[in-house]
């Protein structure tokens, strides 16, 4: 059974959408969640699942403690699902090519540091762009410069609205996330 370990900030809806993917637990399970921030959504929903939580700070995360800790869960992934931080190349390099992140909107466009969730989508309305959507990819040194795993679009119309847009972008993640995952775990 492979195991996954998944990074998030936030109220961790992608977190919530991959965990009940894969809840029959006979393919691959969530070992481990990843969080750097102590109020976070995503702590709420470990505890419903009697999930392990590791809470990291911005020293944790660089030093060779943390990546022990991650390899001791045996990780066939580890999975940004609503990461805000950059990962440190040492732990990119523990786990090269088994890191994935998911962005909401169509990289290259509106990607790098600072470009993350409602920023995204503020910044899409306002270029009046015909669509967005998301993009699974793998990680690297640098922001949302890694490999192209996968792209899915939707729709911009013009009366939409940032919260529209991020309704028609979580409605993609959810999908296509869980799935994502699940066909490179088959493929690896």
């Amino acid at each position: 059974m492979h195991a996954l370990i998944l990074f998030a900030s936030g109220r961790g809806s992608n977190v919530q959408a991959i965990i009940d993917y894969f809840e029959t637990g006979k393919f691959a399970h969530v070992a481990l969640i990843v969080c750097n921030n102590p109020d976070a959504g995503v702590l709420e929903i470990a505890a419903r699942h009697n999930i392990p939580v590791q809470l990291i700070d911005r020293t944790s995360f660089r030093e060779q403690a943390f990546i022990d800790i991650l390899k001791q869960h045996q990780p066939s992934l580890l999975v940004l699902a609503g990461f805000l931080w950059k990962v440190p190349e040492t732990v990119v390099g523990a786990f090269p090519d088994r890191i994935i992140n998911i962005h909401p909107a169509l990289l290259p466009k509106y990607g790098g540091k600072g470009m993350y969730g409602s920023k995204v989508h503020d910044a899409v309305i306002a270029a009046s762009e015909k669509e967005s959507g998301i993009t699974i990819h793998y990680v690297n040194e640098h922001y949302d410069e890694g490999d192209i795993i996968l792209q899915a679009r939707c729709r911009i119309y013009p009366e939409h609205t940032p919260e529209d847009l991020a309704t028609s972008i979580h409605r993609l993640e959810h999908f296509y996330f869980p799935r994502t995952i699940e066909f490179l775990l088959r493929n690896i």
